[in-house]
């Protein structure tokens, strides 16, 4: 046989995209930018500080679970870059320092590295650790300041203890905590919340890219949203209610850069499309009924979890067969 014709064959995963992982992984971080920007601008210098700690943590620690497991490093495919911005950018803008610390040691060493690395983790390092340090330090996680409070630097007062609840004009309910915005806040970002969930604008226009670019399914962010936007008028009856839950909160941030993660989505269509509404309508569930004001991190590791159920019994049947096909049991004669 020609040397051309010739195979190379392995076990999975296989390249099924022109991109590299390293490439992907660079796009969306550059399309997590303009959240970036937008949460420094509105927030100050200390919620950027907050983020680069998450991205530092999220590397140092990988960098460290590979080189005492004896492995080849993995911190060039910047998946942990991805991980880190996420997870910093779902931060409140003036969180103690330690937090983000934390928060990238849990979404590393115990989302992904013992699951086995990028492509192997069971759910989305982020949005599992951002409800892990929610349980661990709820006070810290549920603090937000208003934008421009303290000015451009005034955050890094509070790197200790985060900011003071008593203090006036400084700390503020975000729209779904009840405090009031009115759209145009709301879809610019001027509004309290955290760092990179705000400005509705700027996840919009990362999430176009992605979706332009084909990094991300397009069904996904579609689907959330529209359950989402259902869910409202069925808890609410409220048509007016519709327009500021889907700018408020997590909801863009989860639909275009969380749920649409390639290790923890379904690979199948249905499965896709109850993957999406499952999260959309878990996300106004939480909102509604649950303690906390915001549910999208809780709604995706659910949807996360139901991904592995989804897959095996959605898996679509080959031409011309009666049943899905299933390993024999022990002792049966198949006929």
């Amino acid at each position: 046989m020609p040397e051309s014709k010739k195979f190379l064959v392995s076990s999975s995963p296989h390249i099924a995209a022109p991109g590299s992982v390293r490439q992907i992984m660079l796009e969306v971080s550059l399309a997590l930018f303009p959240a970036l920007l937008c949460g420094t601008l509105f927030f100050g210098a200390y919620a950027l500080f907050v983020v680069g700690l998450a991205v530092g943590s999220c590397y140092l620690f990988e960098r460290l679970f590979n080189l005492i497991r004896k492995k080849t490093d993995t911190t060039g495919d910047f998946s942990f870059l991805v991980t880190g911005l996420l997870l910093g950018l779902n931060l409140p803008p003036w969180v103690p320092f330690y937090v983000p610390i934390a928060g990238g040691a849990f979404a590393m060493l115990i989302v992904k590295m013992l699951f086995g690395g990028l492509g192997k983790n069971f759910a989305n390092p982020a949005a599992t650790a951002r409800i892990f340090l929610l349980l661990c330090w709820s006070s810290a996680m549920t603090t937000f300041v208003q934008p421009f409070s303290g000015g451009f630097f005034g955050g890094f007062s509070t790197m200790l203890t985060g900011p003071d609840p008593g203090l006036d004009g400084v700390v503020g309910p975000t729209p779904l905590g009840g405090g009031e915005a009115d759209l145009l806040s709301l879809f610019l970002g001027n509004v309290g919340g955290c760092i990179g969930e705000t400005s509705a604008l700027a996840l919009l226009i990362g999430g176009i890219w992605l979706i332009v670019r084909r990094i991300i399914d397009w069904k996904i962010p579609l689907l959330v949203l529209a359950s989402a936007a259902v869910s409202v008028l069925i808890f609410e009856q409220d048509f007016s209610a519709v327009l500021p839950a889907l700018l408020s909160g997590g909801l863009m941030i989860g639909a275009f850069f969380m749920a649409t993660d390639y290790a923890t989505s379904p690979n199948t269509l249905w499965g896709t499309v109850i993957y999406a509404v499952f999260i959309g309508f878990m996300t106004v569930f939480f909102r509604t009924f649950s303690n906390y004001p915001e549910g999208m991190s809780f709604a995706i590791l659910l949807g996360n979890i139901l991904v592995p159920l989804l897959d095996k019994f959605l898996i679509p049947r080959p031409f011309g067969a009666k049943g899905p096909d299933r390993p024999k049991a022990a002792g049966e004669v198949r006929k």
